[in-house]
């Protein structure tokens, strides 16, 4: 089936009216009825309802967000292949071109040295020997022998400013090195690096090329689950284990500061995905049901019945809190909408614990009462003798 929210018109956060009111649009338009010359109707009118069905359900909408969330990964995940694909045939060529350079400078310097051990007769058959080793080492490589490990790397990925710029460091830095080797009375032998350094200069510039260019690999996805933690484990700061679909088990702090709708971000726990950086796990605690306490906040409510006589002439109860049974005054003339505070009760937050709100609710006897019923009767209609 199509995306049904392509299909309905409606966003991917549309609320369940907004779903409904498009689907209700959408059923009167297209209703095999309406259009009894459009073969197709019949088809898209399913296609319409199928839709519904899907997206008014919250947990089927929730799997299937959940599944297109991973189809747009695995896409992601499959372009980020195809870029690991070309960085690994644009390694595989540079290290060629460093086999080859480094024959190409074996042959050089073997050809200089047997220049230097033979007595020049004249400055012309020197010039000539070399010359005839510089041509030796063009065919062999189609470059100069002197090329530098930049540009290297120049000639195989193309220039641009940044390599051009990096190109003038290695030189600088190259005649630097020539200028502290030979002394200062005169220029000495021509110094060239051993064939061990030119390969770390090349990798090493190849190496600063791509992390130049070629981004950092992709983070994953955020891996967002859910997870009930009950008002008691909130309390004691108890961590909980979840199970993931992988069947991974993680364990989930909870710390200060943790309440109902509270989120915890596990960083590197959450996808695993090839030539991708894993992602975070981010997990969101919903407080489980409670048969006593409602928590609101860092605030625990809990209701506490009262009679009548009570709520007029106040008096004394006993309510449950999380550190045992404790005494409360009602003050007289209390109402349903009137709370009673105890302070410190709470869940805890960042800087202490929040409090326990008792909410005051005036229950009737569970038989009618003559002598009551008769004083409300007085009180609406009055005294008459």
């Amino acid at each position: 089936m199509r995306d049904p929210y392509s299909i309905l018109g409606v966003r991917r956060n549309a609320d369940a009216d907004e779903i409904k009111a498009a689907w209700r649009t959408k059923a009167k338009t297209i209703h095999p009825d309406h259009n009894r010359d459009d073969p197709s109707a019949t088809d898209r009118f399913a296609e319409i309802g199928q839709a519904y069905e899907l997206l008014k359900d919250p947990e089927r909408r929730r799997r299937y967000d959940r599944a297109a969330d991973m189809h747009q990964t695995i896409m992601q995940q499959r372009d980020a292949a195809e870029r690991a694909k070309a960085a690994r045939a644009n390694a595989e060529k540079v290290m060629e071109e460093l086999a080859k350079a480094q024959a190409a400078r074996a042959q050089s310097d073997a050809t200089k040295a047997d220049a230097t051990k033979a007595e020049p007769k004249a400055d012309a058959a020197k010039t000539k020997a070399q010359g005839a080793a510089s041509g030796q080492a063009k065919q062999q490589t189609g470059k100069k022998p002197s090329e530098s490990p930049e540009e290297t790397i120049e000639r195989i990925f193309g220039g641009s400013p940044e390599a051009r710029e990096r190109a003038k460091e290695h030189a600088d830095t190259s005649e630097t090195k020539v200028e502290e080797t030979n002394p200062k009375d005169g220029p000495g032998p021509e110094v060239r690096s051993p064939l061990p350094m030119m390969a770390v200069d090349l990798i090493a510039n190849l190496v600063k090329r791509i992390r130049g260019t070629a981004p950092t690999p992709e983070k994953a996805p955020d891996l967002l689950v859910e997870a009930k933690v009950t008002v008691a484990e909130l309390l004691a700061l108890k961590p909980v284990t979840i199970k993931l679909s992988d069947d991974r088990e993680v364990r989930v702090p909870i710390e200060r500061g943790t309440t109902d709708g509270h989120q915890v971000r596990l960083t590197g726990q959450g996808l695993k995905l090839p030539n991708m950086k894993q992602g975070d796990l981010v997990v969101t605690l919903n407080a489980a049901r409670d048969d006593i306490y409602v928590v609101r906040d860092f605030n625990l409510h809990i209701v506490l019945p009262i009679s009548l006589q009570d709520a007029v002439l106040g008096g004394e109860a006993q309510v449950e809190t999380p550190a045992g049974r404790r005494t409360v005054e009602i003050p007289s003339w209390s109402g349903s909408d009137r709370t009673i505070t105890i302070e410190g009760l709470g869940l805890h937050d960042a800087a202490g614990r929040g409090d326990l709100v008792v909410e005051l609710r005036i229950v009737l006897l569970e038989t009618p009462d003559a002598k009551v019923t008769d004083l409300m009767r007085l009180m609406r209609d009055g005294l008459y003798l």
